[in-house]
């Protein structure tokens, strides 16, 4: 069974924490049956989250999934900008294609109305078939 969860240190991330140069790094791991199979790395501002790395395996829904449960935990905290600042450009591809970032730009901008999108989707959905 797939779990999200927060980790309480970075054993194991010394190296990415090191290069992430901030204050407090956070640590999100996706784990199957106690088996991390994903992280996420990302640290609070007062304006801005910011993700300094991802790993999902190249499973497109678990991105989703990692990046999601940081933009809730922003929006709660009442943060509303993230930014990737992936060193690889290829993890761009997957935060485009679930669209999270648009062109060439790293930022998603106001994360509490990109959450609630799946509930304006819904609401369109419904208009539709009337």
């Amino acid at each position: 069974m797939l779990e999200i969860q927060e980790r309480f240190d970075t054993v194991g991330y010394e190296k990415l924490a090191s290069e992430a140069d901030c204050a407090e790094l956070h640590i999100t791991e996706a784990l199957d049956r106690d088996s991390v199979i994903g992280f996420i790395a990302y640290s609070y501002g007062t304006e801005k989250t910011v993700v300094y790395d991802y790993d999902s395996g190249g499973d497109i829904m678990l991105c989703d999934g990692l990046v999601r449960s940081v933009m809730l935990k922003s929006v709660l905290k009442g943060i509303k900008h993230m930014l990737f600042d992936l060193k690889e450009d290829g993890k761009f591809a997957d935060l485009k294609k679930l669209g999270f970032i648009r062109g060439d730009s790293r930022q998603c901008n106001d994360l509490e109305s990109f959450m609630n999108g799946c509930q304006s989707c819904r609401n369109k959905k419904d208009n539709m078939k009337g």
